[in-house]
């Protein structure tokens, strides 16, 4: 888990530790990870954004980004395209292999297809 060092204002300092005080909160760091959840929870736009962000600066992968702007892969390459980012295709390491083996593994076919010879879709 990543470590984080910030300043905030007295007053905001003083409510997250009456809200520990109180028992809302187990710690700072509990309460801090709850507001910045609750954050990208209600602000989608922001969330993508930065998933954006990180994949275009090669930072993550495309499941990854796909993982933090909450999308499958294929919006998110969508999403990618429509911000102009130039996508990085083939598999990273084994974790982006094994994640593309769960969603093709989730895909779901007419049984009329798989028995159908004149299928366009072989």
């Amino acid at each position: 888990m990543a470590r984080i060092t910030g300043s905030y204002p007295d007053d905001l300092n003083l409510l997250i530790e009456g809200a520990v005080e109180a028992g809302v909160f187990g710690g700072k760091s509990d309460a801090l990870r709850e507001f910045v959840r609750e954050y990208f929870e209600d602000h989608e736009n922001e969330r993508i954004a930065a998933a954006v962000a990180l994949y275009e600066r090669e930072r993550i992968t495309l499941g990854d980004a796909a993982r933090l702007a909450d999308v499958d892969r294929w919006t998110m390459r969508d999403i990618l395209r429509e911000h102009g980012v130039e996508l990085r295709l083939g598999l990273v390491d084994e974790d982006d292999a094994a994640y593309e083996v769960e969603a093709a593994s989730e895909l779901e076919f007419d049984d009329e297809d798989l028995g159908n010879e004149d299928s366009p879709a072989k």
